[in-house]
């Protein structure tokens, strides 16, 4: 559990938080300026609030009330940043396990366990010039896991690299999400990658935060538009995959009250899965549509518009028991005649539709 409500000033930037996560992935989003690395450092220890309280886990790292204060050291906080920041004279077994060596730590964490969370095995005797970035965040973060943090913090770990070198290292930080056994707070303005790896998403904006709660609820409010992005307002839903489609080479998921058809994805059926569906991806029908190339259309129920003074209107939409979000032009609800409780056809196209994907099988280490 992360329990974290301060106050503070770092220059000019007044800064309020307080949330609370129970644990897993917390992300912290905001835009630039927000305030994001300076309540990172807060929590870390590297800035000072003037009030308030920090504690995971049931340990106070800083109550202002009663004195308490940890060092930096004594939060065992392990810290990922943008850059990697390795040893550029030391190969990658030896930077893995520096920080254990430097901090006198010896965590229950194993370190072949951590080589092969993060698919690090065939990797140890090379220097980080011979990484590509993708490669040297992974040996940043086993770094990080091996120096038996309590909490670890990901300053927007994939902000230096290109698309490419992101997908690269998606698919273990899907797995690190999942099996690192610690709360990991994952600073990020990258709509995509809250999603795909939160479990509670804390909105900052302005050094304040004025919502925080779990990351499909957060993502389904219509009004954190501003602190959000409306261009990349979504909806998050979970999917058991029920079959694959070979003949096509598409995936079914069921989401609990549609089965969705999704092109080349890795999964097996049994998985489960999250999907991201963009609501400006997100088309509305009052009646099934035929002659149409898009796959996944169903039906579902209209729970609330809200309507802005511009020309677009977000829709939510229940199917089953998760929700769906739309966003299309107040003069169409008007044409439509939408409004809630209105049964409707909801069309959305497959390639609009981002998953969680499994990480590759870890490479065996060099004898």
């Amino acid at each position: 559990m992360l329990d974290v409500d301060i106050e503070g000033r770092v220059g000019g930037l007044g800064l309020s938080a307080r949330f609370v996560s129970k644990g897993g992935v917390t992300s912290l989003f905001g835009q630039s300026g927000a305030g994001k690395t300076s309540l990172t450092n807060m929590i870390a220890g590297l800035i000072t609030p003037t009030s308030g309280r920090i504690a995971v886990n049931g340990t106070t790292l800083f109550d202002a009330d009663k004195g308490i204060n940890l060092s930096v050291q004594a939060r065992r906080v392990g810290h990922v940043f943008q850059d990697a920041r390795l040893f550029p004279h030391m190969n990658v077994k030896a930077n893995l396990t520096y920080a254990r060596w430097a901090g006198h730590r010896h965590g229950a964490r194993d370190f072949k366990e951590v080589v092969d969370l993060l698919g690090l095995g065939h990797l140890l005797d090379r220097r980080p010039e011979t990484l590509s970035g993708g490669e040297r965040q992974r040996v940043a973060i086993g770094r990080a896991l091996l120096s038996d943090p309590r909490l670890l913090i990901m300053d927007e770990p994939l902000a230096n690299l290109d698309q490419a070198r992101r997908n690269d290292i998606l698919p273990y930080l899907d797995r690190l999400c999942v099996e690192a056994g610690i709360p990991i707070l994952y600073v990020s303005h990258s709509i995509e990658e809250v999603a795909r790896l939160s479990n509670t998403l804390v909105i900052l904006s302005e050094g304040h935060t004025p919502a925080y709660g779990p990351v499909a609820d957060m993502l389904a409010r219509t009004d954190l538009g501003r602190a959000t992005g409306r261009h990349e307002a979504s909806a998050i839903l979970n999917g058991t995959v029920t079959g694959l489609d070979a003949t096509w080479d598409l995936t079914l998921v069921d989401i609990g009250g549609a089965i969705l058809q999704i092109p080349d994805m890795e999964a097996d059926p049994g998985d489960i899965v999250r999907l991201r569906i963009r609501a400006r991806d997100v088309a509305l029908a009052v009646r099934p549509p035929e002659g149409l190339s898009i796959r996944n259309a169903f039906g579902a129920s209209i729970l609330s518009i809200s309507e802005e003074s511009g020309p677009y209107a977000e829709i939510l939409c229940s199917v089953g028991d998760q929700t769906i979000r739309a966003r299309i032009t107040r003069a169409s609800v008007s044409d439509l005649g939408l409004e809630a409780g209105k049964e409707v056809t909801v069309l959305v196209k497959s390639v609009a539709i981002d998953r969680r994907q499994r990480a590759p099988a870890p490479r065996r280490t060099r004898k």
